[in-house]
C-alpha cells in the first residue's frame, strides 16, 4: 500500500515505521527538526522489548508533494485539527481510506468533514511511545494495538476495506483488531481516558496514588459512569461491563503511569482538554446527561489548554 502518516510523532511515526519496515511505501508528514532528522538519518525506533530498528522513509511537509495515497493515518494531536486536517485533501483519491487514531470522539466527524464520510474508518490505539529527539521514537513495553471499524452508514458491519487494512497492519507486526461498529472501541477508550487524564492532571500525580485513595477511586469510577451514560444516550452500544473492565485494567497497570495530558501539562505544552473533557461537557448539554465530575475536571484544566502556563 501507499501510505501517508499525518502526524509522524510518537504514535504516527511508530506505526509508519512498522509499516515501512514491512515493505509498504510510507510517506511521513512532518515538520521542523523532526522532518530534517528523518530526511538525514531515517526514523529510528528504540524498543527494549521488541528490538531497535531504523527505517529510511520519504518525509514531506507539503502534502501536495505527497499526492494521492491508498491510506492516510491521522495521528496529530486533536488541538491541531483546524490547521492539520485540511492537509489531508491533496492526498485523497477515489478509493483512499482515512484511518483516525486520535484521542477523543469528535475527530471522526472532523475528519469526515474534510475527507467525506465514505472514506473514513474510525480507530483508537493503545501504545506507550515518546518522541525523545528529532527522528527518534522510544517505546515502553510491547503494546502496539489498533482497534478500528466502520463508523458511518448502517452498523454494525465488516467491510472488505476493513479486512484489507487489518491484513496490512497485522503483516507489519501491529496488533490489529476489527470491530463491526468502530464507534464502540473509540468510546470505550474515551470512557477510561477522560477520567484518567482528568484526575492525574488535576492532582498532578501518576495513577498510583490516585487509585490507592478509596474516595478518589470511587469518584474516578463515577466519572467513567457519567461518560458511559452519555455514550448510551448517543446510541453507542458500549459493553455492559465496561466499568468493570476499566477497574480491572487500572488494577494491573504500574502506579507510575502518567497520562499524556499530565506529561504535557508538566512541560507547559498544550493539552487536549477540549477534545476530552470539553467534548463530554458539550455533548452532555445537548443530550441532557448530567456530568458533574467531568465538568469540574474541565473547569480545573481548561485554563491550561493553550500551554505555556505551567502549574505551580
Amino acid at each position: 500500500m501507499r501510505i501517508a502518516v499525518l502526524g509522524s510523532g510518537a504514535v504516527g511515526g511508530y506505526y509508519g515505521a512498522k509499516l515501512a519496515r514491512a515493505g509498504h511505501e510510507v510517506i511521513l508528514v512532518a515538520r521542523g527538526e523532526h522532518l530534517s532528522a528523518i530526511r538525514a538519518r531515517g526514523l529510528e525506533i528504540r524498543s527494549p522489548a521488541l528490538g531497535d530498528f531504523t527505517v529510511q522513509c520519504r518525509a514531506e511537509e507539503d502534502t501536495v508533494a505527497v499526492g494521492e495515497v491508498d491510506l492516510v493515518i491521522v495521528a496529530v494531536k486533536a488541538y491541531d485539527n483546524a490547521t492539520a486536517l485540511p492537509l489531508v485533501r491533496p492526498m485523497l483519491g477515489e478509493k483512499t481510506i482515512v484511518l483516525t487514531l486520535q484521542n477523543g470522539i469528535d475527530s471522526i466527524g472532523e475528519v469526515a468533514a474534510i475527507a467525506g464520510e465514505a472514506r473514513v474508518i474510525g480507530g483508537t490505539t493503545y501504545i506507550a511511545t515518546a518522541l525523545s529527539a528529532p527522528g527518534l521514537i522510544e517505546q515502553t513495553g510491547t503494546h502496539r494495538r489498533i482497534v478500528f471499524g466502520e463508523v458511518f452508514g448502517s452498523l454494525p458491519r465488516h467491510s472488505s476495506r476493513v479486512s484489507t487494512l487489518h491484513e496490512a497492519l497485522s503483516g507489519a507486526d501491529i496488533q490489529s483488531e476489527t470491530a463491526g461498529d468502530g464507534r464502540v472501541p473509540i468510546w470505550e477508550k474515551f470512557i477510561f481516558l477522560v477520567p484518567l487524564a482528568g484526575f492525574t492532571g488535576a492532582t498532578r500525580l501518576p495513577i498510583g496514588p490516585v487509585w490507592a485513595d478509596p474516595f478518589i477511586r470511587a469518584q474516578f469510577l463515577d466519572a467513567c459512569r457519567e461518560i458511559e451514560r452519555l455514550a448510551r444516550a448517543e446510541g453507542v452500544p458500549v459493553a455492559v461491563d465496561v466499568i468493570e473492565k476499566i477497574e480491572k485494567y487500572i488494577d494491573g497497570i504500574p502506579g507510575t503511569m502518567r497520562s499524556s495530558l499530565l506529561i504535557d501539562l508538566a512541560q507547559g505544552k498544550r493539552i487536549e482538554v477540549e477534545a476530552l473533557h470539553g467534548a463530554v461537557v458539550r455533548r452532555a448539554v445537548a443530550a441532557g446527561v448530567p456530568v458533574a465530575i467531568i465538568s469540574t475536571l474541565y473547569a480545573v484544566l481548561k485554563p491550561f489548554a493553550p500551554g505555556e502556563t505551567r502549574p505551580a
